[in-house]
């Protein structure tokens, strides 16, 4: 594998190889003005050097090899977030590949696998494996480790979701808010949903000082990384940092919720005993079990947010506010999310319209 370096004003090329005992081990070179002319010293290296047989046969591994490779050109490259991704890709690929060689690897076999990984993961999350080691399989054939292209036209599939409902209607709306233990850790999180059209990680990245139940607000300004655990994180947007607005009765409900906490001020309000923040899939379990027993239809946790907006909307909040509310960028992104209620919206507008002109012609 072969990778080029700009350092200061000359480029640099290094090469990692497998010897004959199969050890690791480098060629490093600088002081080429060209990048060019770098590629050019690494290939005729490449070409004549005799240590280099053993890696460019093709007896690596894949997994070994998409390891050594998201170490070279990711690590201290992208953020630690999109690292954590490519190490969760190689932990599948290893679970699907073991020891299967770089030049053991054919298109039926690549396939193969997709397949059997598409049959527990959505479609999503195969395309996100599949792209990461393809990038990975180019960089072999570029080097000349293998000859061809094993995932090129590999078809994507993938195990479809179950349906589930985009938001509620007012009265489960009302339902779920009045049938929420709001002293409970997951419960009061999906209740602050339901009632300010907070984004997941902006409500566990809540900390007690963000909290003023004075002034009924609540402010954002972070979020928790609650995914890959790296602590607190920028807001989504620039627009994201805002105050919401909250009535009494919410007001109230976290007040009592924060007597009950023997936290600090730094600490995320929602970090359980253990240190523990919930994940995504375990609050929308959380979210679903509630939704069943009251025979509300199901929705995702995302799915809060939308109530949220929508019903605001529907009441007659311009979409100017609704926007600011949740932390949109600009009110268009507002706009194409909640087009269909805008429309629905216009057409009662319509007819206020006509009746105010009736109205007005008959006197």
């Amino acid at each position: 594998m072969v990778s080029y370096q700009k350092r200061g004003n000359v480029w640099q090329y290094e090469i990692s190889y497998k010897d004959k005992d199969g050890k690791y081990k480098k060629i490093r070179k600088s002081g080429f003005q060209l990048k060019s002319d770098a590629v050019l010293a690494a290939s005729e290296v490449r070409a004549t050097n005799p240590n280099l047989t053993v890696i460019k046969s093709g007896d690596e591994s894949l997994v070994n090899y998409f390891e050594r490779w998201i170490k070279l050109y990711k690590q201290n490259v992208v953020t630690p977030i999109t690292y954590n991704k490519y190490q969760n890709t190689a932990q599948h690929a290893f679970e699907l590949f073991k020891n299967i060689k770089l030049k053991e690897l054919t298109k039926s076999l690549y396939q193969e696998k997709l397949n059997k990984f598409a049959e527990t993961h959505a479609k999503r999350t195969v395309a996100c494996l599949h792209k990461q080691l393809r990038a990975c399989i180019l960089e072999a054939v570029d080097s000349k480790i293998i000859s061809t292209d094993p995932t090129r036209k590999a078809v994507i599939t993938g195990r479809e979701r179950p349906k589930t409902a985009k938001f509620l209607n007012y009265n489960d709306w009302q339902k779920l808010l009045l049938n929420l233990n709001t002293y409970d850790n997951s419960e009061m999180i999906i209740y602050l949903a339901a009632v300010t059209g907070m984004r997941y990680g902006e409500i566990v990245g809540l900390t007690i000082k963000d909290i003023d139940t004075n002034n009924n607000k609540i402010n954002i300004n972070k979020t928790w990384d609650y995914k890959y655990k790296t602590g607190f994180m920028k807001t989504k947007n620039e627009s994201s940092i805002r105050q919401v607005s909250i009535d009494t009765v919410t007001a109230q409900k976290l007040q009592k919720f924060i007597l009950l906490k023997d936290t600090s001020s730094e600490r995320p309000l929602f970090m359980d005993n253990k240190n523990h923040v919930m994940v995504s899939a375990e609050i929308n379990n959380r979210l679903s079990d509630i939704l069943n027993n009251l025979k509300i239809p199901r929705i995702t946790f995302h799915g809060l947010r939308h109530t949220h907006a929508s019903i605001l909307l529907y009441k007659g909040v311009s979409i100017l506010s609704v926007s600011r509310r949740l932390g949109h960028s600009n009110v268009t992104t507002t706009q194409s999310t909640y087009l269909h209620i805008i429309k629905e919206l216009e057409y009662q507008d319509q007819d206020k319209i006509i009746t105010i002109l009736e109205k007005a012609n008959n006197h």
